[in-house]
């Protein structure tokens, strides 16, 4: 969500294997939620509008309310 970022960009940040995320990428990119624009040998993946950054904020805040609540 900080802006475009390579696979190996994105499975370095979550801590993931880069088939995972790739795989997991290309999920999202065939709902239309990610873009993906090759460059070079890499795809760059960003988010495909406001509209779904918003809908991933907000569901980033309801689950750290909700772990916070378990506390």
């Amino acid at each position: 969500m900080h802006g475009p970022s390579s696979v190996g960009e994105i499975s370095t940040a979550l801590d993931l294997s880069q088939s995972l995320v790739s795989h997991n990428l290309r999920l999202l990119r065939s709902a239309r939620l990610v873009k993906g624009n090759r460059q070079a040998k890499q795809v760059i993946y960003q988010i495909a509008d406001t509209h779904v950054s918003h809908v991933i904020s907000d569901m980033a805040i309801h689950i750290v309310e909700e772990a916070c609540e378990d506390f």
